[in-house]
C-alpha cells in the first residue's frame, strides 16, 4: 500500500491541488450566496486536472500511435466547462445573471489544466488572481453600481 502511494505520489498531489484550489474559488462564491459554490468549483477543477491526467497518461502509452494527439482533451474540457457556464446563465427581464459565475467557472478549469499538467505555480497565480477579481473588483464595482441604480431611477422619475 505504501509502494502505491509512493509511485502515484504526483498524481495525488496534482488532484489534491486542484481541489483545494477550486475550492478557494468556491469559497469565495459561496460567500457571496452565488449559484455555484466550493463544490462545483472543486468539481469543476478537479475534473479538469483528472482529465489532463488521463490524457498525459494515455500520451505516454500511445505515443507510438501517429496522429494521436493527447492534448486534445483540454480543448474538450474547455467545451465541457463552456456548457456548464451556459446552464449558470439566467436571463430575468432585461438582466442577466450568473455571467461572473460561468466566467469563474471557466478558468477553474483552466486553472484544473493547470493542475493536471503539473504546472502549480501558474494554477495557484491564476486561483489568486481570480481571487483578487471576485474580492476587490467586487468591492470597486458596489459604488459605481449604485450610482448606475440611481440614475436609472432618476430616468424612470422623468418618463
Amino acid at each position: 500500500m505504501e509502494q502505491f502511494f509512493a509511485e502515484n505520489s504526483d498524481i495525488f498531489l496534482k488532484l489534491i491541488v486542484a481541489l483545494v484550489l477550486g475550492m478557494f474559488i468556491g469559497a469565495e462564491r459561496t460567500l457571496v450566496h452565488k449559484e455555484a459554490g466550493m463544490k462545483t468549483h472543486a468539481l469543476v477543477s478537479l475534473g479538469a486536472a483528472l482529465f489532463m491526467i488521463i490524457s498525459e497518461m494515455t500520451g505516454e502509452k500511445y505515443a507510438s500511435i501517429g496522429g494521436f494527439d493527447p492534448i486534445r482533451m483540454a480543448s474538450q474540457i474547455v467545451v465541457g466547462i463552456g456548457f456548464l457556464g451556459a446552464g449558470m446563465v439566467i436571463f430575468q427581464g432585461s438582466k442577466v445573471r450568473g455571467l461572473t459565475t460561468a466566467g469563474g467557472l471557466w478558468v477553474v478549469g483552466g486553472i484544473g489544466v493547470a493542475t493536471g499538467l503539473g504546472f502549480f505555480t501558474l494554477a495557484i497565480t491564476a486561483t489568486i488572481l481570480v481571487l483578487v477579481i471576485f474580492v476587490f473588483l467586487n468591492i470597486l464595482e458596489n459604488p459605481i453600481r449604485k450610482m448606475s441604480n440611481e440614475i436609472e431611477k432618476e430616468k424612470e422619475e422623468h418618463q
